[in-house]
């Protein structure tokens, strides 16, 4: 049998750039972000004060991770124990975990064909709850109908926070990800769009939230040593009322993640590229069903998700095995137990599920997942799609196993 011999988990390496940069850090061993020469700005502080110039906003706060910042932009935007924060029925467990870590109560939204959140579900969450939160996960890279899933926040007076961990780079309409909501979260774990092997990045246009936010990070009052904050001034009161739950990005990880930032634009593009050439192929499988984008989205496709609706359960399992023998490590939402990043919400036992989601049951049911690391070309991608279609006919009874 002929196997794919790449590695689905392999990353390029940090660049030459990143790894100078570090190395500078190191040598002057100051590598928590308040621990500066004066006149010295910070890796940190650059990094963020260059995201937010990226996004188009004024504030930005660098965090020890994405989920960090997802429990930091709750509590910073005023989150009290007890209170119910709604939520894609369908996103990665620290997302749901977050809520629950700061006291909030997840309530599940159901889901569209697409994966993506279903407004009039979330509406209708929102009349039965009366919940004054949504963690909008834009998960696995697919954004959803920003247009209409913002008319259902205005209309119910709901505080939106995003979950960008997979949509870097990504917009919708030409507004920037993480842009529409009181708070974006942005992860830089390896797996990410960028690669400091945990960190996170908090944006938000918000002075009062921004504030909160870098209190509780740690700042030790040291929040005059920012550049993307609120000016100093303006934190009189706010220091003295917000407690510090330290969880700050340090100088180190900085310092490689800023040369990384130059080349998002460039690795979009590429990541894009990988995309399209798999989905084309893909495509051409008759009983693949790929995930629809919308037209107003603009994507980075670090990874790459279809559907096996017409495949009964014991095929998909079939299908999956097939894969992982031919090395590809095909990831199936639709598996009894979670595995890796596929837990779904009946595996989160500490939430008590009080919404039927016909959707999500049924679309979860079939879902694939695939990661594109930038390490691939294209004719790596002709090679997966090969493969996967024999790993199909071999599942669907067309061939015997080789």
């Amino acid at each position: 049998m002929r196997r794919f011999s790449k590695s689905f988990t392999q990353q390029e390496p940090i660049s030459e750039a990143a790894i100078e940069a570090a190395v500078a850090v190191m040598r002057t061993g100051r590598l928590h972000r308040y621990n500066l020469v004066e006149g010295e700005k910070g890796e940190t502080a650059l990094l963020e004060q260059e995201f937010a110039a990226r996004l188009g906003v004024p504030y930005v706060l660098a965090c020890a991770s994405g989920g960090y910042a997802l429990q930091l932009a709750l509590r910073a935007c005023g989150l009290k124990r007890g209170d119910a924060v709604l939520c894609n029925a369908f996103t990665l467990s620290p997302v749901p975990g977050s809520i629950h870590a700061t006291g909030g109560e997840a309530v599940l939204v159901d889901i569209l064909e697409d994966t993506t959140v279903d407004p009039d579900d979330l509406a209708a969450a929102a009349q039965e709850t009366g919940a004054r939160f949504f963690m909008l996960s834009h998960m696995r890279g697919h954004i959803g109908d920003m247009d209409a899933i913002m008319a259902v926040c205005e209309a119910h007076g709901i505080t939106l926070i995003e979950d960008c961990a997979h949509t870097m780079g990504a917009s919708f309409d030409g507004r920037p990800s993480g842009t529409f909501g009181k708070v974006g979260c942005f992860s830089t774990q390896t797996y990410k769009h960028l690669n400091s092997g945990e960190g996170g990045l908090l944006s938000t246009e918000d002075p009062e939230v921004m504030r909160r936010a870098v209190i509780m990070s740690g700042s030790y009052m040291l929040y005059d040593r920012h550049l993307a904050v609120p000016e100093a001034e303006s934190f009189g009161k706010t220091r003295l009322v917000t407690p510090n739950m330290s969880g700050r990005m340090d100088n180190l990880r900085a310092a490689i993640l800023r040369p990384q930032l130059a080349e998002l634009a460039s690795r979009k593009e590429r990541w894009n590229a990988l995309y399209r050439r798999l989905e084309t192929g893909l495509a051409d499988m008759a009983l693949v069903q790929p995930i629809p984008r919308h037209e107003k989205e603009d994507f980075v496709g670090s990874s790459i998700q279809f559907r096996l609706p017409s495949l009964t359960h014991d095929q998909i399992a079939r299908f999956v095995a097939g894969c992982e023998a031919r090395g590809i490590p095909l990831k199936w939402y639709g598996k009894p137990q979670p595995e890796d990043y596929t837990s779904r919400y009946d595996s989160w036992g500490y939430l008590e599920v009080t919404r039927p989601l016909p959707n999500a049951d049924r679309v979860l049911a079939t879902l694939c997942d695939l990661r594109l690391p930038l390490t691939f070309d294209e004719r790596d991608c002709d090679d997966i799609v090969q493969l996967m279609g024999d790993a199909m006919d071999q599942a669907t009874g067309k061939t015997d196993a080789m």
